[in-house]
């Protein structure tokens, strides 16, 4: 259990986050985290889903929940004097929900909704495809809603069965963050989760090679997407991990950003282009998304082509990364000023890191970045050869040679 008390704000958060998502799943079973996250709202032995909802707005919270790769959290977050109701329901849903079977079938409707819902965004669906290309071969590389397949197949035992096995105690964090009495809350918990197992065999780290992969998905739409993207840096390792999030900030992380300005500002081919840089315990990804012209395709690709060369040969400069450095710590910070972030940001890192990274650590890192370390993050993302691509277009383009074409320039 992690707490942050925070005196001056008039609310707050409490989130239980579990060890338990898409890398956790088999194929046969993919998707069950995402689904078990829905059913948790949809009645317990003493409140149906409407009394849940009721009582959330009664004592004015918010309630929600988000299942990741590596974790799924549920939350409320609530005025100061109701927190103690906000946890009483937050614990029934958690530890009480029936999973009644009529329920299921109704719950399976909704999520194959929420399937065709990102299946007609293009944005979020050529994210799925590359992701998939990046980490094939490894857990990460299952869908976190699943597959249609996979979701109808899933009965009442494989939930309870699949909730024995991942929601065991170490593999539990309860964070709170806000305006309450630490020891009140501590007292509440305590002992709160000792009817579930103690703990599951720990799983190895799968070890795959990784290869340049294309993904083409032809569709009734106006624009092509384009996903491009290349390992990355996981959550461990702390040098690189601020190193990368920084040169993903000159890359393409804001307005004045190298891809912004190139592919947007200077040639006109995009409304939306940006970078982005994620990271998993073990694993992370560097990507590049641009929405564009259908009849601009092969021209975005050597303008984004050109900034990775640009980025080979030149690297960046010393007013690029104290830009950058500002940019991160004041992102960093805006997040954390609100009683949500604080609880998501120490849940998250408690659970997956075992450790709470103060923001006086966090903007101390960020400014100890060098610029022989953003060089060294450079020259993970800076060659064209070694990037998967993925494509969601309303023509049939032969990425791979579009991509050859461009390496051999």
């Amino acid at each position: 259990m992690i707490m942050e008390k925070i005196p001056y704000v008039q609310s707050a958060a409490v989130g239980i986050f579990v060890k338990a998502g898409s890398a956790d799943e088999t194929e046969k079973n993919n998707g069950i985290s995402h689904y078990i996250e829905h059913m948790l709202f949809k009645g317990t032995e003493s409140r149906t889903a409407r009394q849940i909802a009721e009582e959330v707005d009664r004592i004015g919270g918010n309630i929600n929940a988000f299942t990741s790769k590596e974790a799924t959290c549920y939350y409320i977050k609530t005025l100061d004097s109701n927190l103690k109701k906000a946890c009483d329901i937050l614990i029934d849903m958690f530890l009480h929900s029936r999973f009644d079977e009529a329920e299921m079938e109704k719950e399976k409707l909704v999520i194959l909704e929420e399937m065709k819902m990102s299946e007609d965004q293009p944005d979020e669906l050529v994210h799925d495809m590359l992701s998939e290309l990046i980490f094939r071969n490894t857990p990460l590389e299952k869908q976190i809603i699943g597959t249609r397949q996979s979701l109808c197949s899933i009965g009442r035992q494989d939930i309870l069965s699949y909730i024995g096995q991942e929601y065991v105690r170490d593999s539990i964090v309860v964070s709170i963050a806000g305006n309450f009495d630490e020891e009140e809350m501590y007292r509440y918990f305590e002992g709160r989760l000792s009817e579930l197992a103690a703990g599951k065999e720990t799983k190895a780290a799968a070890v795959c090679a990784y290869r340049p992969g294309y993904a083409l998905k032809v569709k009734d739409v106006e624009q092509t997407h384009i996903c491009m993207g290349l390992p990355g840096v996981s959550l461990k390792d702390d040098e690189m991990y601020y190193a990368m999030s920084l040169l993903n900030n000159v890359m393409g992380g804001t307005m004045s950003s190298r891809l912004f300005q190139n592919i947007r500002e200077e040639k006109g081919l995009a409304y939306s282009v940006y970078s982005a840089a994620t990271s998993h315990t073990n694993a992370g990804a560097f990507y590049i998304y641009a929405g564009i012209n259908s009849a601009k395709v092969e021209e975005a690709i050597e303008g984004i082509a050109c900034e990775l060369r640009l980025l080979a040969e030149q690297g960046i400069s010393e007013e690029e990364l104290s830009v950058a450095k500002e940019q991160t710590k004041s992102s960093y910070i805006f997040g954390q000023e609100s009683a949500n972030g604080r609880m998501f940001s120490n849940g998250k890192n408690t659970l997956l890191l075992n450790e709470v990274r103060q923001p006086q650590r966090v903007l101390r890192d960020i400014d100890a970045v060098t610029m022989e370390t953003v060089a060294r993050a450079a020259d993970k993302i800076s060659d064209l050869s070694r990037y998967c691509v993925a494509v969601v277009s309303n023509r049939d383009w032969d990425i791979e040679a579009i991509m050859k074409r461009q390496c051999e320039r």
